[in-house]
């Protein structure tokens, strides 16, 4: 066997590897992967043209979804031969002009395009659609990944879209085009004459709420490491890849390859069989289920289990339920109240004292004169806080406007009313407010007592 220091050194890099750089693997929503690598099929196949909209949170795999399509139909050489892809970002292609030049570049027409000139941008397309027909009239399909859908609405009169659908919609070439956006009322920011044309299919991709014991059993299917029998099944796949000619396409460069990686049996078999005793620990349990409801999707979950695994080392080399415990504190903490905690004593008097009005009036707005005027009770009765100048306060209250816990209600008239006077609210919870004066270290007694009752 080899130096077990070495070993777990390979299987950190392995793991991470693994979060990192594996583009087209993904869990779960088969019903949607299902009804994109049909509409595919049907365009390559048959000469369809259809359109698309996956619509979902950002992290929830939209992307992921069409890459994994992809690969799949890279198998089936009839797409490969007949298909071209074309990949649009709304980041990027600010304008149609630029991208209408990508769209050029990708399908490889440069040299057909050169030097002639179009009247608009429906003749561009249409004629580089039209020089990819063969000699027998059939035309090559195309897809369209307009990835930033959302962004492309925002283009003078969405002459990209109309013209995209306008094809899909008639029978000039076999397109589809696949748009991914992240905006639920996206159909809304389509013209009237770009929505007649759209196909209103919809995919939407959210992450269920209520499938904790498949979250549980990705978390441990990404830290165990496979056996060498699976390790090699996926060779093949990833070889596949070497067939998506796009060059827009980034992600079958730099792909996640197992082929890099072998390992000691004896060694996977402790790894895994250390992972199966930590699953069962209570305290992961736990930690997952405050992890599940802190954040559902698998995007949160990998990026967790990175930081988990860069904790292994030849000194430590198993993932512990200690470790996995005191890493999900880190999400736990309220970024509040660790500023409420480090606040002056004066600073925190003023928040008990805006808390205490919020509480008697239904959160009303305030102003300084009016948190001054309850201040100052206090500190005539206070033995710590006697004595102590408006100006001083006023500095403090100003402070607290810095640091955003207090918010103006409006910057209209900042000029026409005097500081003191203008209103603000509160920007924080009575919760917070309670846990900071908990946590806060050396708090006077009575500031601590005054927090818990308004009475004086």
């Amino acid at each position: 066997m080899p130096e077990a220091g070495q070993e777990v050194i390979k299987a950190r890099r392995f793991l991470k590897d693994r979060l990192q750089r594996d583009y087209t693997t993904l869990r779960g929503y088969e019903a949607e992967r299902s009804n994109v690598r049909q509409l595919l099929q049907r365009t390559a196949e048959m000469g369809e043209s259809n359109s698309l909209l996956l619509i979902g949170p950002r992290g929830a795999g939209k992307t992921t979804l069409i890459n994994s399509v992809l690969t799949d139909l890279l198998e089936n050489m009839a797409f490969v031969d007949n298909t071209l892809i074309v990949h649009l970002d709304g980041n990027l292609h600010t304008d149609d002009r630029i991208a209408l030049k990508s769209i050029t570049v990708q399908m490889r027409l440069e040299n057909a395009a050169d030097g002639k000139v179009f009247g608009s941008f429906a003749e561009n397309l249409a004629f580089l659609l039209q020089c990819l027909k063969a000699g027998d009239k059939k035309s090559k399909s195309v897809v369209f990944v307009l990835e930033e859908f959302d962004l492309f609405c925002a283009h003078h009169n969405q002459t990209l879209l109309y013209n995209l659908f306008d094809v899909s919609q008639s029978a000039q070439a076999p397109i589809c085009v696949l748009g991914v956006t992240c905006r639920l009322d996206v159909i809304e920011l389509l013209e009237k004459r770009v929505k007649s044309r759209f196909s209103h299919r919809q995919v939407f991709l959210f992450p269920s709420a209520h499938q904790f014991e498949e979250y549980a059993a990705l978390f441990q299917e990404l830290i165990s490491i496979p056996s060498s029998k699976e390790l090699k099944s996926n060779v093949d796949r990833i070889d596949s890849l070497e067939l998506l000619k796009s060059e827009a396409f980034t992600f079958q460069r730099n792909h996640f390859d197992s082929v890099e990686y072998t390992f000691d049996k004896r060694f996977v078999d402790n790894w895994n069989k250390e992972i199966s005793k930590l699953m069962k620990s209570p305290t992961v349990e736990k930690t997952l289920k405050m992890l599940y409801d802190f954040d559902v999707s698998q995007a949160f979950l990998k990026m967790f289990i990175f930081r988990l695994v860069a904790k292994i080392k030849r000194e430590a080399p198993h993932i512990t339920a200690e470790l996995v415990a005191a890493l999900a504190t880190q999400y736990e903490c309220d970024d509040k109240v660790d500023l409420l905690c480090g606040l002056s004593v004066l600073e925190l008097c003023l928040i008990i004292a805006i808390k205490h009005h919020s509480t008697i009036y239904d959160r009303d707005p305030f102003n300084f004169e009016i948190v001054f005027g309850r201040f100052n009770k206090f500190a005539k009765v206070s033995s710590t806080m006697q004595g102590v100048e408006r100006a001083i306060v006023l500095k403090a209250f100003e402070h607290l406007r810095i640091v955003e816990l207090i918010m103006p209600l409006s910057n209209s008239g900042l000029g026409k009313v005097q500081k003191e006077f203008e209103m603000h609210k509160l920007a924080l919870t009575y919760g917070q407010i309670q846990q900071a004066v908990q946590r806060y270290q050396a708090l006077p007694t009575e500031v601590a007592q005054w927090a818990q009752s308004s009475l004086i």
